[in-house]
Formats: structure tokens, C-alpha cells, sequence
């Protein structure tokens, strides 16, 4: 039997932000396997950071990209650790067909725990000189992920063969890419959806392992942060947030200081609501706008008051 992270452990998703910088290497290629440093930045500023544009000192002809891993988890019940492998990052121009090359922004071989990444903390995943252009598809490679649950048991999980060819997603909206500018793109990782609970008598007997993102071009996009209390007094850690319009668009937890992040939303209004164990659910109409960060706090009510 098959269930979602959603159904077993609630709703959470990881993310993985892509800068475009002002810097005049050329691609990174990682030969040797190594964990990434972690930055964190305060969730109240984050978005701040991530949609300045600035013009900056490059060469007519090239841009630059770098590339930053970050997570809006999914709750740490039962699972310590869940790891992903990354390869390579590429991104094709538009109106390219499937069989044209794509640029390569990272070639390496990392491993990334997406549970340490929590709303603000990033890690550096490679640099790369981008020419300017419209891109329109971004293809990452995956190459195994793997589940360390609280009680020690290890699921190491193989990409499927899809997946070791390149997992494709178009950018939303576009990216254009100017000399002389900064750019962003938000790549957001779904745990929940790839690495899928096995059921066997109710017990996780093990995972199944297929990677699914998405791929948000930061400028045109929106964010919502804010804190979860209870009744405007204590702050509450691991309450869950997420955002929806027909389906769930982007999810979290509070961090322990009650704050939140949810990122990468497209401009639109959506019903945020924020929850707790023993806590009833409280919702909001959030109207996000593009290259904007927008507010919502929540104060909620245990069960029965």
C-alpha cells in the first residue's frame, strides 16, 4: 500500500533557490562528494534578499548563476534525515526543441539532508556563467535519495531511470536573462511527493523515490511570511502553514521562533491556513503580489476553548 508524505506526515515542501549573481566564474564541477555549507538567513528579510535586482559589472556577452538549496520541511516525527543526491542543473533557452542542448549551471555530485533547511537556511550548490537569453525549462539529475527514520532504520532509494536522464519542469514565468543584471529562480522541491510511504499493516516498510519540483522565476513571483502564536501569547513551533488555491501551492512549518516563509507563489489571491495538535485550524485570504512579501499572522485556538 502507497501513501503520500501529505497523508502520513502532513503537508511540507523543500525548496531549492537559484541566484543569478554578478560573478564571472565559470561552471563548477565538484569532484569530490562533500556537504554544503549552510547560511542562514532571517525569515523576515529573506524575501527582501531574494527579489533585489541590481545591476552589477559583467561582460556584455555573459551573465552568471548561482545555486542555493533551502527547504520548507515537512514534519521530523519519525523521519531524522531526507537526503537527495544532485548531479546536474541545466536550463534550456525558449523556443528551443527537446533534442537542443541544454546549458549546464552546476555538474557535480552533492548530497543535501532537506531537513536541515528550514524556513531561511540555504545552502550553496555552484556557480556557473549564463549567457543572456530567455529560458524557459529547467532539468535537474538526481541520482539516488535516501530516508533515515528517528529509530535508525535506513532506506537508500535509487532515482528512477527517468529521473537519471533528467527530470524536466518548465520556469514560471519565463527568465530573461540581461547582461548586467541580477536574476533569481526558485526551484521547489516536494518531498511529499518524492519519496512516497510503502504501508505495509499501517508500518513504513520502505519508500518509493521519484524527484518532483518546480521551477519559479523569483522575479514575478511572490512570498507570505509571518508567525503562528497561540491566542497572541506563546509562540508555536512546528504548527503547519500552507498555502492553496484549487490544490495546495506551497507549504511549511513555524521554525522556533514562530516564524514562517512560504515561498515561490505566483501573483493571486490564496486561503492560507495555519494548524497545531490540539489546535483548531485558522484560515486567510492572502492577495500576493509580484516581487512582494506579504503578511499573515495567525493566533490560534486550542481545541475546546
Amino acid at each position: 500500500m502507497r501513501a503520500s508524505f501529505r497523508e502520513v506526515f502532513r503537508r511540507g515542501e523543500p525548496a531549492i533557490v537559484i541566484t543569478l549573481k554578478c560573478r564571472l566564474d565559470k561552471t563548477i564541477a565538484v569532484n569530490q562528494r562533500k556537504r554544503p555549507v549552510l547560511i542562514k538567513i532571517p525569515h523576515l528579510i529573506l524575501a527582501a534578499i531574494m527579489l533585489a535586482v541590481a545591476a552589477c559589472a559583467l561582460p556584455p556577452d555573459n551573465g552568471a548563476i548561482s545555486v542555493q538549496l533551502t527547504d520548507t520541511p515537512f514534519p521530523g516525527g519519525v523521519v531524522a534525515e531526507a537526503n537527495v543526491t544532485i548531479s546536474t542543473l541545466e536550463m534550456r533557452a525558449t523556443g528551443e526543441d527537446e533534442a537542443a542542448p541544454y546549458r549546464i549551471i552546476y555538474q557535480g555530485v552533492r548530497d543535501y539532508n532537506l531537513l536541515e533547511l528550514r524556513n531561511g537556511l540555504t545552502a550553496n550548490l555552484g556557480l556557473a556563467q549564463v549567457p543572456p537569453g530567455s529560458y524557459d525549462v529547467l532539468r535537474l539529475y538526481v541520482v539516488s535519495g535516501q530516508i533515515v527514520m528517528k529509530k535508525g532504520e535506513i532506506y537508500n532509494l535509487i532515482a528512477p531511470d527517468g529521473a537519471l536522464a533528467g527530470n524536466s519542469v518548465p520556469i514560471r514565468p519565463i527568465i530573461e536573462i540581461r547582461a548586467g543584471f541580477t536574476s533569481e529562480l526558485l526551484l521547489d522541491f516536494d518531498v511529499s511527493k518524492s519519496f512516497t510511504p510503502i504501508l505495509t499493516a499501517d508500518t513504513i516498510s520502505g519508500f518509493q523515490f521519484r524527484p518532483v519540483f518546480r521551477a519559479m522565476n523569483s522575479f514575478g513571483i511572490g512570498h507570505i511570511a509571518g508567525s503562528v502564536s497561540d491566542i497572541g501569547t506563546a509562540l508555536l513551533v512546528d504548527a503547519e502553514i500552507w498555502a492553496e488555491q484549487d490544490s495546495i501551492i506551497s507549504s511549511t512549518f513555524s521554525a522556533n521562533d514562530g516564524g514562517y516563509v512560504l515561498l515561490g507563489l505566483l501573483p493571486g489571491s490564496y486561503t492560507v491556513s495555519a494548524t497545531l495538535i490540539g489546535y483548531d485550524t485558522v484560515s486567510t485570504m492572502v492577495n500576493v503580489v509580484a516581487d512582494s512579501l506579504a503578511g499573515a499572522d495567525f493566533d490560534l485556538t486550542p481545541q475546546g476553548d
